[in-house]
């Protein structure tokens, strides 16, 4: 075959994305900021997540959802990588990856003073002591979402973050509610009381059973312990009271966010009476 033929044959195929790749695979460590998965990361394009670049694995299937992902991309001018497979596995510390991962930019956390000043009344405050998987912070934020809670505070040690995975389980909420991170919970327990705001534990072993909750046109903020340790005894300490779940007695507890979206749904319901 001549040279000039083989140049217009190369000049008509069909290009992918102009992309930039790594050297080797050293050069990608497990990054918890990124989405992995077709599906996961359209529905995360889809809810404009702030991204900084859509990282595809070289010689991948370009599916409908993956053509659709690199459409988005595109609209959203983010940086679009071609890697290895390998260099993949590394980026998402999976290989479950289906040749395509978003890495995400840092969240950008609310401020914890203007997020309780600002708050209408009654306000409804959801703090996180020791909640550590990020698919329950994701839950908790979208459940608060739909309940009409006026944001969520975690701390920056011991509960999970907003990273890739919280994003996702969060369905976009988190694009939509506003997330405090504090140094010190307990500090944030203070400060919420001397705005006016009662602060509820929530245990199984509570003092108060929801069914008998009065406080609920309160302004309220709400401390959720992890499902196997609870709340942590300094912020239980704190609390004005402790509520709790009445189940059946074969159950021990339920899952953090499954608990908190109860509450939440019951809180909404009370104050729904009222307007």
């Amino acid at each position: 075959m001549r040279p000039g033929r083989k140049r217009r044959e190369a000049e008509a195929a069909p290009k992918r994305p102009a992309t930039r790749r790594p050297a080797s695979r050293t050069e990608t460590r497990p990054n918890s900021d990124a989405v992995a998965g077709r599906n996961a990361v359209v529905e995360a394009l889809r809810a404009k997540i702030p991204a900084k670049e859509l990282v595809i694995a070289e010689r991948v299937e370009i599916d409908e959802r993956m053509s659709e992902a690199l459409r988005l991309a595109k609209r959203q001018d983010l940086v679009i990588k071609e890697v290895a497979r390998g260099v993949l596995d590394g980026l998402t510390g999976t290989t479950t990856h289906q040749g395509i991962a978003l890495v995400i930019k840092p969240f950008q956390y609310a401020n914890f003073a203007e997020l309780i000043a600002k708050a209408k009344k009654p306000a409804l405050l959801i703090g996180l002591d020791g909640v550590t998987d990020p698919h329950n912070l994701g839950a908790i934020v979208r459940s608060a979402a739909a309940f009409g809670a006026t944001g969520v505070v975690i701390p920056e040690r011991r509960t999970a973050a907003m990273t890739g995975s919280a994003w996702k389980s969060s369905a976009g909420a988190a694009a939509r509610l506003p997330i405090s991170q504090v140094t010190n919970l307990v500090r944030s327990i203070e400060d919420a009381k001397k705005a006016g705001y009662f602060v509820v534990g929530l245990d199984a072993e509570g003092d108060e059973s929801l069914p008998q909750f009065s406080l609920a046109h309160e302004s309220l903020y709400l401390i959720v312990g992890s499902e196997g340790k609870g709340i942590s005894r300094l912020a239980r300490e704190k609390c004005d009271l402790v509520l709790s779940i009445p189940m059946e007695s074969s159950v021990e507890s339920l899952n953090a966010s499954i608990a908190t979206a109860v509450v939440m749904y019951s809180i909404a319901q009370e104050r729904a009476k009222k307007e």
